[in-house]
């Protein structure tokens, strides 16, 4: 691999922050992963003040594992994940939630992969070469891998992939034009039948040549799912996708499972991939099934479930599930933050000064301990404290609760307070309803805690608790003021996708010219240091504009009965990429 990859395109990659043991996976590579509700991507600083049993990597080991539950030890074969309920949407290019892209990473597989250290790996593709001036990109693919009905794996089926996503009428949440391929915009927004700059040179050799090199192509154009195209590409015609998505509840792939079956609100069932190019799989069936977090923690009990990635980081629920005895469970920091989104449509929220005010009037330190008990820590930037971009904290504003500043900041902004104990602007009295998955540890905190801290400012805070893919649907249709939210990262730091003007996953419509100015320079600037002191100065901008209340980062935790064994996990790849390593003792 030529030497000049390491300074042009992995830049981004060199971690100096330490990692635990095994996790993660990207929305097309970089930046931020699909959107979750607090108990599904959870976090927390190195700093994180707790005392646990856990060894050096993270782990609480089961003390007693003969206390298993019969019905669990009666499973030989089967593996039962407990996780929040998919949307149903079981293809790479088009899935919006994490825990779809859990039974997607068990689905297919990618051209190149994140290591546990957040490095790149091979997968798909065995190996990969970088141009001297870091415009041409060569991925060799493996010879021996086929896809689930047995049909092997050409660089044509990786090809499809650019297309759909340079498709004009492309709506998933990638966004490849800021890998500048060459050729990309004119076959997008125009009239070319093809993309000139992604060429398959052999069965096993694909190509793509670049416009300008930018510390994120790698990732953007490497890690990639390959999708077969005589299934998938079968009716796929420039301009209408709708054949490709009516196949997104019939997924086949490359994995190290073959879907079976999807019952919504029961389960999707997998089967192990005899074939696949790592080896078969230890376990002949892996189950999803639906959980909450009012049933998570049940269900590991009675043996209902194997595997729990929900369950709530705090000391009550690790206490518990530690007296279990037969219970392994992994606590790691978690690269991904969670946050209280606004609308920024809506002109109150347009107001930096409203946003501030929200911010300092809403007790974020006790909603935070309250929730996690010490497993978590406030943050004031959308950046995990593991990552080699996070900035330094003496230079940010804290927004330490302060209701006398938050007033003030109100008035500033024209919301005049009343007789009847309201603001009021124009006419209009300051009204919030906040979108709340339920249930929900985490808006089970916030709700009493912003009712309350709002009130005293006058402002109404009115809570609408629904189904999670609810929340993302109101999310989608720009209909709501806040909600709660939380972001999985990789561990390149560019946030392009969800904050600049036309990132493809800002939805509440966030816009900053200093903001996207500063994206454009990060992506542009390959030496990590000269990275590393925009994105310093990017994350001043965002502290003081905050498109977002900041909220924490916590502990990840996975709870798994020890009758089964293998899982790898760090923060940079998800439970869901190893399961074929994963074996019923």
């Amino acid at each position: 691999m030529n030497k000049k990859l390491l300074l042009l395109g992995m830049t981004l990659m060199l971690i100096s922050a330490v990692f635990l043991a095994a996790c993660s996976s990207s929305d097309n590579g970089t930046g931020t992963d699909s959107e979750t509700p607090s108990t599904e991507a959870p976090g927390a600083s190195e700093d994180t003040d707790v005392t646990t049993g856990e060894d050096e990597d993270g782990w609480i080991y089961a003390t007693d594992k003969s206390l298993a539950p019969a019905s669990s030890l009666a499973r030989t074969d089967t593996v039962i994940v407990g996780m929040n309920e998919t949307a149903g949407i079981f293809n790479p290019w088009f899935y919006s939630t994490s825990y779809d892209r859990y039974v997607i990473d068990t689905l297919f597989d990618n051209l190149l992969a994140y290591d546990f250290d957040g490095s790149f790996k091979e997968d798909i593709a065995e190996s990969w070469d970088i141009s001297d001036d870091g415009l041409l990109y060569t991925f060799n693919l493996r010879d021996d891998v086929t896809f689930s009905d047995g049909t092997p794996v050409t660089a044509h089926d990786a090809e499809l992939t650019y297309y759909i996503y340079a498709d004009p009428t492309y709506d998933g949440n990638a966004d490849l034009s800021k890998a500048a391929i060459k050729g990309f915009d004119e076959y997008k927004n125009g009239d070319a039948e093809s993309i000139e700059g992604v060429n398959v040179l052999d069965d096993h050799t694909l190509q793509i040549e670049v416009t300008e090199a930018r510390a994120t192509t790698l990732a953007n154009l490497g890690v990639l799912a390959v999708l077969p195209k005589h299934y998938y590409g079968a009716e796929f015609s420039k301009g209408n996708l709708d054949a490709v998505k009516a196949l997104n509840q019939q997924p086949l792939g490359t994995g190290q499972f073959v879907f079976d079956r999807y019952v919504p609100g029961q389960e999707v069932r997998l089967t192990a991939n005899e074939n696949h190019f790592m080896g078969a799989p230890s376990i002949n069936t892996l189950i999803f099934k639906p959980t909450t977090g009012e049933t998570n923690i049940s269900m590991l009990q009675t043996g209902e479930t194997d595997f729990e990635e929900g369950i709530s980081v705090n000391a009550d629920n690790v206490e518990l599930l530690e007296s279990l005895g037969f219970l392994d469970i992994n606590l790691l920091l978690n690269n991904g933050y969670g946050y209280i989104a606004f609308n920024h449509t809506q002109e109150k929220f347009q107001d930096v000064r409203v946003r501030q005010a929200l911010t300092y009037g809403l007790n974020r330190e006790d909603i935070v301990y309250a929730y996690s008990q010490g497993y978590a820590d406030v943050i004031n930037v959308p950046q995990s404290k593991m990552s080699w971009a996070y900035p330094d904290e003496s230079t940010l504003n804290a927004y330490e609760y302060d209701p006398d500043r938050a007033n003030e900041l109100l008035e500033e902004a024209g919301w005049e307070l009343n007789s009847d104990g309201y603001r009021y602007k124009d006419g209009e009295r300051f009204v919030i309803n906040f979108a709340a998955s339920s249930p929900n540890e985490v808006n089970d905190a916030i709700i009493p805690y912003a009712t309350e801290n709002y009130k005293e400012l006058g402002i109404e805070f009115i809570p609408e608790q629904l189904e999670f893919n609810a929340v993302t649907d109101k999310r989608d249709r720009g209909d709501f003021d806040m909600l709660f939210m939380a972001w999985g990262l990789t561990p390149e730091p560019d946030p392009t996708n969800i904050f600049h003007t036309n990132g493809s996953q800002n939805r509440d419509g966030y816009s900053n010219e200093d903001v996207d100015r500063l994206i454009e320079a990060g992506l542009a600037e390959l030496d990590q240091d000269k990275r590393k002191e925009i994105y310093q100065e990017l994350y001043q901008v965002m502290n003081e504009d905050l498109p977002y209340i900041f909220m924490y980062q916590r502990r990840n935790m996975n709870t798994i009965n020890s009758r089964i064994q293998g899982f790898e996990i760090s923060p940079y790849r998800y439970f869901s990429e190893g399961i074929y390593n994963v074996e019923i003792e």
